[in-house]
């Protein structure tokens, strides 16, 4: 499910892929369900392949995702509550212990509670797949041979 959901670089909130055409894809904003285009010159990425940095190696987000879910009970994180930038990076740090303090901005920390309170908003409350897509890849590629 969250492979289907799209940030679009200039357009606020998430979208869900809808439908693809010839040079643009239809989507539909979680917030309002309006559906639009995003073509191919729009800067596209799905939140599946949004990784976050830590002192170790990259965290998937369904994985920082799933980690608010506990650390909160599923409920949305109030960013505005939690206070300034040392406090965010504090709760920040009981959900993603290792993160690299470095790289990781407040601003993006603010973009990941942001992302996460619009999934919950929309009812999505499910960040990892249950079966990984590989073992469906593998199954397709002998038929390809």
């Amino acid at each position: 499910m969250i492979k289907r959901i799209l940030s679009i670089a200039g357009r606020p909130g998430l979208f869900k892929l809808v439908s693809q055409g010839k040079n643009m894809l239809i989507v539909e904003a979680l917030a309002t369900g309006k559906r639009t285009p995003a073509y191919t010159h729009d800067k596209v990425i799905s939140l599946a392949d949004v990784a976050m940095y830590t002192t170790d190696e990259e965290v998937p987000l369904t994985d920082v995702f799933e980690s608010i879910k506990k650390l909160n009970d599923g409920k949305p994180v109030d960013v505005k509550a939690l206070g300034g930038d040392a406090e965010i990076r504090a709760y920040f740090k009981e959900v993603l212990p290792n993160f690299d303090d470095d790289r990781v901005y407040t601003n993006d920390i603010k973009k990941v509670f942001n992302w996460y309170n619009a999934l919950i908003a929309a009812g999505i409350d499910t960040f990892k797949d249950a079966e990984p897509d590989t073992a469906t890849e593998s199954s397709e590629s002998p038929a390809e041979a």
